[in-house]
């Protein structure tokens, strides 16, 4: 199954809902950074709840979400777009602990509860949008929740989970957020309360390999549910040779003369998918006419 997102709408429009499948897109994250299973679990969260905000915008307009609570993991950065692509990396990626009391994998005690979790949203003006909130958690949902309730004033609940397999490969991952509208009725806000309280865990929905529409389902009521678009979500990289050539040009004369005199070639790597770029002598040459 390839990942994919839904939009939906439930209880006749009181209540907005999205959910995704990420297991393969967070398996190329993990391929690509060679993360072990905790730092695996806390990015997984972070880009799977990213697509989701992600999916809330629209056109060319993207974000980026930075999280840092103090931890071992350092810096989780992650950016999304309204097309379901999303990249991201953790600063260590090589972080794990042993299980927690809960018997899962210890993602509050990687992340760190002292720090901050902001969301810049460029939508084409000449500045983006941030909203920053304290790190509550660390677990990573309950930081999201906290996020959306705060900034974005929207009563909203989060679940993000991601399991990983002994030779530290993604056997699943996936989430939710469920939204309610201004004006939903106490009823409603009590149900939906109650199946979330008796709904197994976000881990364990995605672990059965329920679809982003079974999730939703699960958490609202399949009679209640209308499915509005889906849309595939992926992997996806800005990052190119021609970006980094243009780049190193725009360094300057000076500068590219240094890389010939000092080292007779450039490399460059990208933070968000480890990919290297070589650039040779002749290259550089070429580059150093272009730059004059």
């Amino acid at each position: 199954m390839n990942d994919y997102l839904v939009k939906a709408l439930a209880y006749d429009g009181q209540v907005r809902a999205y959910s995704a499948r990420t297991t393969e897109t967070v398996s190329e994250a993990q391929r690509r950074h060679y993360t072990w299973p905790t730092a695996s679990a806390a990015l997984g969260r972070s880009m799977t709840a990213s697509v989701m905000l992600g999916a809330m915008m629209k056109g060319e307009e993207k974000l980026t979400i930075k999280i840092n609570g103090g931890g071992p993991l350092g810096t989780i950065l992650v950016d999304a777009n309204a097309k379901g692509e999303v990249r991201g990396y953790v600063s260590n990626p090589q972080t794990h602990f042993d299980l927690n009391a809960q018997g899962k994998l210890d993602v509050r005690r990687a992340v760190g509860t002292e720090g901050t979790l902001s969301v810049s949203k460029d939508v084409g003006l000449l500045q983006p949008f941030v909203g920053q909130v304290p790190i509550v958690s660390g677990e990573l949902g309950e930081d999201f929740t906290h996020y959306i309730v705060t900034s974005e004033q929207v009563p909203s609940s989060v679940g993000v989970g991601v399991i990983v397999n002994p030779d530290n490969t993604i056997q699943a991952s996936g989430g939710f957020i469920i939204q309610l509208m201004p004006g939903t009725s106490e009823t409603i806000i009590t149900e939906i309360e109650s199946r979330l309280s008796e709904i197994p865990t976000i881990s364990n929905m995605v672990r059965q390999g329920m679809t982003p529409e079974e999730i939703l389902f699960a958490v609202l009521g399949k009679d209640n549910v209308k499915i509005l678009d889906d849309m595939p979500v992926h992997f996806q990289c800005q990052c190119s040779r021609d970006r980094i050539h243009n780049a190193i040009i725009s360094l300057g004369s000076d500068e590219i003369q240094d890389m010939i005199e000092t080292d007779g070639q450039a490399e460059a790597q990208c933070h968000f998918c480890n990919e290297n770029y070589l650039f040779t002598k002749e290259n550089l040459e070429e580059m150093l006419e272009t730059a004059k």
